[in-house]
Protein backbone atom coordinates (compact mmCIF):
# COMPACT_ATOMS: atom_id res chain seq x y z
CA UNK A 1 0.00 0.00 0.00
CA UNK A 2 1.36 3.62 -0.88
CA UNK A 3 2.12 5.75 1.85
CA UNK A 4 3.35 9.37 2.55
CA UNK A 5 5.31 8.29 5.47
CA UNK A 6 8.98 8.08 5.14
CA UNK A 7 10.16 4.56 5.16
CA UNK A 8 11.96 3.04 8.19
CA UNK A 9 14.31 0.15 8.70
CA UNK A 10 14.69 -1.10 12.06
CA UNK A 11 17.88 -3.25 11.98
CA UNK A 12 18.89 -4.91 15.22
CA UNK A 13 22.47 -6.60 15.07
CA UNK A 14 22.25 -9.92 16.95
CA UNK A 15 25.05 -12.35 18.17
CA UNK A 16 23.90 -15.31 19.91
CA UNK A 17 21.31 -13.32 21.00
CA UNK A 18 18.33 -15.93 20.55
CA UNK A 19 17.39 -15.55 24.21
CA UNK A 20 17.22 -11.83 23.54
CA UNK A 21 14.92 -11.97 20.87
CA UNK A 22 12.80 -13.75 22.03
CA UNK A 23 11.80 -11.91 25.23
CA UNK A 24 12.12 -8.69 23.28
CA UNK A 25 11.66 -8.87 19.84
CA UNK A 26 7.72 -8.98 20.14
CA UNK A 27 7.54 -5.31 21.59
CA UNK A 28 8.67 -3.93 18.39
CA UNK A 29 5.61 -4.91 16.65
CA UNK A 30 3.82 -3.02 19.15
CA UNK A 31 4.88 0.12 17.23
CA UNK A 32 2.01 2.40 15.43
CA UNK A 33 4.16 3.43 12.59
CA UNK A 34 3.45 1.66 9.86
CA UNK A 35 6.06 2.50 6.61
CA UNK A 36 8.62 -0.03 8.55
CA UNK A 37 11.01 -2.75 7.39
CA UNK A 38 12.33 -4.79 10.75
CA UNK A 39 15.68 -6.41 9.48
CA UNK A 40 17.97 -8.51 12.05
CA UNK A 41 21.52 -8.42 11.11
CA UNK A 42 23.02 -11.73 12.44
CA UNK A 43 26.61 -11.32 13.60
CA UNK A 44 27.98 -15.17 12.44
CA UNK A 45 25.93 -16.24 15.46
CA UNK A 46 26.15 -20.22 16.14
CA UNK A 47 23.29 -20.65 18.41
CA UNK A 48 20.01 -20.97 16.88
CA UNK A 49 18.82 -17.09 15.98
CA UNK A 50 18.21 -17.50 12.52
CA UNK A 51 16.37 -20.41 12.37
CA UNK A 52 14.59 -19.03 15.29
CA UNK A 53 13.95 -15.84 13.33
CA UNK A 54 13.28 -17.55 10.45
CA UNK A 55 10.36 -19.84 11.97
CA UNK A 56 9.07 -17.70 14.65
CA UNK A 57 8.79 -14.16 12.82
CA UNK A 58 8.83 -14.84 8.96
CA UNK A 59 7.87 -11.09 8.27
CA UNK A 60 11.56 -10.22 9.79
CA UNK A 61 14.03 -10.04 7.01
CA UNK A 62 17.67 -11.41 8.39
CA UNK A 63 21.06 -10.57 6.53
CA UNK A 64 23.27 -13.42 7.99
CA UNK A 65 27.05 -11.51 8.06
CA UNK A 66 29.93 -14.57 6.75
CA UNK A 67 31.89 -13.39 10.07
CA UNK A 68 31.19 -11.55 13.59
CA UNK A 69 32.03 -7.96 12.40
CA UNK A 70 31.36 -6.84 16.32
CA UNK A 71 29.48 -3.72 16.95
CA UNK A 72 30.26 -1.10 14.71
CA UNK A 73 31.34 -3.07 11.62
CA UNK A 74 28.22 -5.03 11.86
CA UNK A 75 26.13 -2.76 11.70
CA UNK A 76 27.68 -0.72 8.76
CA UNK A 77 27.69 -3.98 6.98
CA UNK A 78 23.98 -4.44 7.85
CA UNK A 79 22.90 -0.88 6.51
CA UNK A 80 24.87 -1.60 3.29
CA UNK A 81 22.13 -4.06 2.28
CA UNK A 82 19.67 -1.98 3.79
CA UNK A 83 17.15 0.79 1.78
CA UNK A 84 14.79 2.80 4.00
CA UNK A 85 14.42 6.91 4.07
CA UNK A 86 15.61 6.25 7.68
CA UNK A 87 17.66 3.67 10.03
CA UNK A 88 16.77 2.81 13.75
CA UNK A 89 19.51 0.77 14.95
CA UNK A 90 18.24 -1.32 18.07
CA UNK A 91 20.30 -3.73 20.03
CA UNK A 92 18.44 -7.06 20.64
CA UNK A 93 17.98 -6.59 24.48
CA UNK A 94 15.94 -3.49 24.13
CA UNK A 95 12.18 -3.60 25.15
CA UNK A 96 10.14 -1.06 23.09
CA UNK A 97 6.83 0.67 24.48
CA UNK A 98 3.91 1.41 21.79
CA UNK A 99 4.33 4.50 19.69
CA UNK A 100 8.24 4.74 20.36
CA UNK A 101 9.17 5.23 16.68
CA UNK A 102 6.56 7.88 15.63
CA UNK A 103 7.92 10.96 17.38
CA UNK A 104 11.31 10.45 16.24
CA UNK A 105 10.01 10.42 12.35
Amino acid sequence: MPTDEPSVAIVILNWNGKHHLAQFLPSVFTTTYTNIKLVVADNASTDDSISFLQTTYPQVTVLPLTQNHGFAKGYNEALKLVEADYFMLLNSDVEITPGWLQPMV
